[in-house]
């Protein structure tokens, strides 16, 4: 679309589409796509494994001694059409996915050792512009002078139902209610918890995609990179 290159900063509420939006966004402008997201949710499937979390209650000073272990790296995969998340060389992508996964990555990503190397790794592979990353703090803590930066969000309803959909499609046993549930309580978690909380930067654009098609999304937000990169 141009040579000048900016980073994209995709921020929002838990199932309302962003890494989707990330996805799609970075491969139409052909820049690199660092899904935070999964990254939180790598930390939380290693800590599951090693047994570091019990009843939805996280080993902190053993999952923050284990980072040093954890090593989070991203492809694209030709066959797929989509981002590839491993964890030490091992392809995770449809176990980050998990429903397990899901109801204890709140608590992972609540502590600040976490989210301190998480933002590192994250900066680090943005010093050369030309990225798109989505998550809860891009545009507040790990990219606040990203030169766009966007605000996703829906309805809890339709956000629990696009989850539901998506994990039916995979062939696993879900409950709606308890889906519901659990977006609703990741809601409350990431916007009060005291490290990086979800919220809107002050400069954001907001997107509330309720009523709008995946492609009606992406023209909105290729038509806002573009008014962006013209400006630099």
């Amino acid at each position: 679309m141009t040579a000048k290159k900016i980073i994209v900063a995709i921020d929002g509420h838990s199932s309302c589409g962003k890494s989707t939006m990330a996805k799609s966004l970075a491969q139409e402008l052909g820049y690199v796509y660092i899904d935070s997201g999964a990254m939180y949710r790598v930390v939380t499937l290693y800590a599951l494994r090693k047994g570091l979390i019990n009843n939805g209650k996280p080993d902190v000073e053993k999952v923050i001694g284990e980072l040093g272990n954890i090593r989070i790296t991203f492809q694209w995969d030709e066959k797929t059409g989509r981002n590839t998340t491993f964890l030490n060389k091992e392809n995770v992508e449809d176990e980050i996915r998990q429903l397990e996964v899901s109801q204890n990555v709140s608590p992972i990503s609540t502590i600040a050792e976490v989210r301190h190397e998480m933002v590192r790794q994250q900066r680090e592979n943005g010093k050369n512009k030309g990225i798109v990353m989505d998550g809860r703090d891009i545009g507040t803590v790990v990219f606040p002078d990203a030169e766009l930066k966007i605000f996703m969000t829906a309805s809890p309803e339709i956000r629990a139902q696009r989850r539901y959909d998506e994990l039916k499609e995979k062939g696993l046993d879900v409950d709606f209610k308890e889906i519901l549930k659990n977006v609703e309580g990741r809601d409350k978690i990431d916007s009060t918890r005291a490290v990086s909380p979800l919220k809107k930067a002050k400069d954001a654009l907001v997107l509330d995609n309720s009523h709008l098609t995946r492609e009606e999304q992406l023209n909105w937000t290729l038509e806002k990179v573009k008014e962006r990169t013209e400006q630099l």
